[in-house]
């Protein structure tokens, strides 16, 4: 069974400085309807102007991946990481039994176009901790790249969930073959482009909840770059 949430019906948040869609409830945004999808709980797509951004806040106990679309944006945590991630590179941070960070626009320019997401953790209380890794555009291209697993598989991002995240640039007309235990699920976010899934077509902003399914055909429209979480 394949469940499509559409772009505009996500919820919306318009500040002036961010503008942001959430694919689930968050913040001031609640639909029943929508809380989650099994382990994870967070998809936000952010678009954040130059030089603004989240100050210093504090987290615990979740797995936050960041997938920056474009732009640039700067991290910095009390546990004393920081740097500049950018296209291509993604961000894991384990808040852990607690942490505080800030996510800024490091462009004076441009805005930054990101994914924010959130996984629940297999337990409370692990230490805090943080990594970016890049995944150039050729490792994704017509094939669905690992960027986070429970084990770092691959060169892949270690997050403490049973769950893995792959990135996928997928060119028109080129198609995937997804294959799925009987026992996971999986959830499919295109964020930019169009594709078909079984007999589903979605375009940008659109994802897919995806259960009770072994094996199904992603095929590029024209030309998609997308996320998909395969979960427990």
């Amino acid at each position: 069974m394949i469940t499509i949430r559409r772009s505009r019906a996500r919820g919306r948040r318009e500040m002036g400085w961010l503008s942001a869609r959430h694919s689930f409830s968050f913040g001031s945004y609640h639909d029943p309807r929508w809380m989650g999808f099994r382990h994870l709980r967070v998809l936000n797509e952010d678009w954040i102007q130059p030089k603004r951004g989240f100050p210093m806040h504090p987290h615990r106990d979740m797995e936050i991946i960041t997938y920056v679309l474009e732009g640039a944006l700067e991290h910095k945590d009390s546990v004393g990481n920081k740097g500049v991630i950018r296209p291509w590179q993604v961000q894991r941070m384990s808040a852990g039994r607690g942490i505080r960070h800030s996510e800024y626009n490091a462009s004076s320019k441009e805005p930054v176009h990101l994914l924010q997401i959130w996984l629940l953790p297999d337990k409370r209380g692990h230490k805090p901790s943080y990594e970016d890794k890049t995944f150039p555009a050729k490792a994704r291209r017509n094939r669905l790249a690992l960027v986070a697993s429970p084990d770092g598989a691959h060169g892949s991002l270690k997050i403490h969930q049973n769950a893995r995240m792959y990135a996928s640039v997928l060119e028109k007309g080129k198609s995937i073959d997804l294959t799925l235990k009987a026992t996971r699920y999986a959830w499919l976010q295109v964020a930019s482009g169009s594709l078909k899934i079984g007999e589903h077509t979605l375009g940008e902003g659109d994802g897919a909840a995806i259960q009770r399914e072994t094996k199904l055909k992603i095929k590029g429209l024209e030309g998609s770059e997308f996320v998909l979480f395969d979960l427990p």
